[in-house]
């Protein structure tokens, strides 16, 4: 593995064109409103995995479609008993490509830190590399697609696997406001990879977040992405483009709805990204545009010699002094 991408000096200052639709807004517009016509139906049952520091909650609450989608709930138990239901502030976690929301055991930083912190399971995924338990009732997406979740409806915005991943992730931000214990002021938005991609796309659909984590993130600048690496998720979009020839316009017409450098220019949170070097999964040129599109305050931590692992417990730290200056 070496340096591949532009230098870093060009990437503080790249801003490529950007793909964007006339209907972008209009179109998210009109998902969230078909998502809300649903109940939010937010349930919340505490559950017992051994925890003496931390309470656990097993989450259900109606994401796209009104399907009930599943996350954790996860509280300092210090705080609770100190102060009841006083509310604090949260952390709502997006995973990685593959993953599922697996056990409250998985998810322990947060809490430990003194803060509210909210796992969203991913449609569809956790059986790559932990488990998950949420199934998307729309999993062929109206065409044939390659393997995995990147083609899934791509051929029409309205089928697109991540309309329905990025509406969960808005109705999760919904379902945490609505805990009495969680202050629904206070809310930043995390996630690494997949789950960072997510993060940019929910602090350009929700507004008044708090603030954004976003670490080595995908879903940003696809087309860069498949014409730079010839590694997976993106090489999925690139086999599919390979196979159906006639189809290539259509596939980027669909992913610029769902591009995070789209989202970034709407995004008003404070915002920590982090980036790699020599990341052949997520290109540091493509984290880059979203970043340098983000017009709210924001920094960006660099890691010249790491690939994909990115900043690991070094960004962790960086994550933690980034909040407690914010809360």
């Amino acid at each position: 593995m070496a340096f591949f991408d532009l230098t870093l000096e060009e990437l503080k200052t790249y801003r490529p064109a950007r793909e964007e639709p006339k209907d972008f807004d209009a179109f998210w517009k009109s998902t969230l409103d078909e998502a809300r016509a649903h109940p939010l139906n937010a349930k919340f049952e505490r559950v017992d995995y051994g925890l003496i520091a931390q309470e656990t909650f097993d989450v259900t609450f109606n994401g796209f479609g009104g399907q009930a989608v599943k996350g954790w709930l996860i509280l300092p138990t210090q705080h609770v008993r100190a102060n009841g239901h006083s509310p604090l502030p949260c952390v709502v976690e997006f995973i990685g490509y593959g993953g599922g929301r697996a056990f409250p055991i998985d998810w322990l930083l947060w809490s430990s830190a003194g803060y509210a912190h909210f796992i969203m399971d991913t449609r569809g995924q956790g059986s790559a590399w932990s488990p998950g338990d949420t199934p998307d009732l729309y999993s062929d997406g109206g065409n044939a697609h390659y393997p995995g979740s990147m083609t899934n409806g791509i051929l029409d915005p309205k089928h697109y696997y991540y309309r329905r991943v990025f509406t969960d992730a808005v109705r999760t931000i919904e379902a945490a406001r609505s805990y009495p214990a969680i202050d629904s002021t206070q809310i930043a938005v995390t996630g690494g990879s997949q789950g960072g991609g997510i993060t940019i796309a929910v602090a350009g659909l929700v507004p008044d977040i708090t603030a954004a984590m976003p670490d080595v993130p995908f879903l940003c600048h696809y087309r860069r992405a498949t014409e730079l690496v010839d590694t997976y998720p993106y090489k999925e979009i690139a086999e599919y483009c390979h196979i159906h020839r006639d189809k290539v316009d259509t596939v980027f017409n669909t992913l610029s709805y769902f591009d995070g450098v789209n989202f970034a220019v709407r995004a008003k949170a404070k915002a920590l990204f982090s980036t790699a070097l020599m990341d052949e999964v997520c290109p540091p040129s493509t984290v880059f545009a979203a970043y340098n599109y983000w017009t709210a305050e924001k920094d960006m931590k660099v890691y010249p010699y790491n690939g994909h692992e990115g900043g690991g417990s070094y960004q962790t730290l960086e994550k933690l002094k980034f909040l407690k200056k914010i809360w």
